[in-house]
């Protein structure tokens, strides 16, 4: 069983990240109890991993072949949206090959020398997960290029003109990468992994086990299309799943449920304000402003904002990317345009004298 070593640090989160961090439809972590709650719900092995099945087949060759030869595994990129699994694969890598694993992210690691000293402690084999790889610093990434082609860091001893560099061998060790920003990684990093895995989000139907098998784990009776109506809020995401499914479990606790059922969901989450696809108040004062002060856009980013009394980059970077996903804005170069599925989810149709029903 991999052990697993976590590093400190972190970045400042922007004031987007901030306000994503406190919804209940974030595909962030929360941090708290619900970290906890999350390892608990993790599976360990690949064979109890639900959805990806592409990937998961992907990923169960390339291991075997690995251990087959009896040598490490070439370096894996885990790309995709927050909260999918990459971490959860990354510690089902490690078990699966019975190594221990080294956690740290990008923002974790400040200069080089954080990098070198990490690198330096590793042990034969050993699997090292940098979450948010994209974030390295510049100087960092060079010098993990070295160690992942070539096996070595070059430690730098005195100061000056004087400094020299000593080459320390390393043990051969196998980096996870994981990033939901693939374009941000620069060329030279992305070609030094052997393997890379795209995370797709996730149908109903999968979701849908993924919600049967956490509420098992946590001890939750999930009465007929009780996890039909979970999965159709939880946005494709299984942190979110897993994040709803708590809080649906609180719900039971306190009115004494012996079994969820489908009304009861509903209920819960309704008490949250996120509705039948999702939506939060977020996303509903959003698409509110478009169709009833602007009669559907277009309308621009700032005058949007302000509507809602939310900062530019939260509307753009929290709420949009679903909203676009979904289908019921699009961007145009005008402004910010409501389709007609938002007007439906409203309540209204294109064309309604908007200004009745404010």
């Amino acid at each position: 069983m991999a052990d697993s070593r976590r590093g400190a640090g972190g970045a400042t989160p922007n004031s987007g990240a901030m306000e994503d961090s406190l919804r209940m439809v974030s595909a962030a972590p929360m941090g708290g109890d619900e970290q906890v709650s999350d390892e608990e719900l993790r599976p360990h092995a690949l064979s109890a991993f639900i959805g990806q099945p592409r990937l998961k087949a992907q990923l169960q060759l390339f291991l075997d072949a690995a251990r087959k030869r009896e040598v490490p595994p070439d370096h894996i990129l885990l790309a995709g949206p927050p909260g999918l699994g990459k971490t959860t694969l990354a510690m089902i890598v490690a078990n699966e090959l019975e190594v221990p694993i080294r956690v740290t992210s990008g923002p974790a690691i400040q200069h080089a020398g954080d990098l070198a000293s990490v690198l330096s402690a590793l042990e034969p084999g050993e699997v090292l997960f940098i979450d948010e790889i994209h974030r390295l610093p510049r100087a960092a990434e060079e010098l993990l290029y070295i160690a992942m082609e070539d096996f070595r860091v070059d430690v730098m001893v005195g100061k000056g003109p004087g400094a020299t560099s000593i080459p320390l061998t390393l043990p051969r060790f196998t980096v996870i990468g994981a990033t939901t920003r693939e374009g941000m990684l620069p060329s030279p990093l992305r070609a030094r992994f052997g393997f890379t895995a795209h995370l797709d989000y996730y149908p109903h139907g999968e979701l849908e086990k993924l919600i049967e098998r956490s509420a098992a784990v946590l001890g939750i009776t999930l009465g007929e299309d009780a996890a039909a109506q979970l999965s159709l809020r939880s946005r494709g995401t299984p942190r979110i799943a897993n994040r709803l499914l708590r809080r649906v479990r609180d719900w039971a606790i306190v009115h004494d449920l012996g079994t969820v059922e489908a009304d009861d969901v509903k209920e819960a989450l309704e008490l949250y304000q996120i509705d039948s696809q999702g939506l939060d108040r977020l996303d509903i004062a959003v698409l509110n402003a478009i169709v009833r002060n602007f009669n559907g856009g277009p309308v621009g980013l700032n005058n949007l904002a302000a509507m809602v009394g939310e900062e530019s980059e939260t509307v753009e970077t929290v709420c949009e990317p679903y909203l676009v996903r979904e289908g019921f804005l699009v961007r145009t170069p005008k402004g910010r345009v409501a389709t007609r599925k938002a007007w439906e989810h409203l309540g209204l149709q294109p064309g309604d004298d908007v200004t009745t029903v404010l």
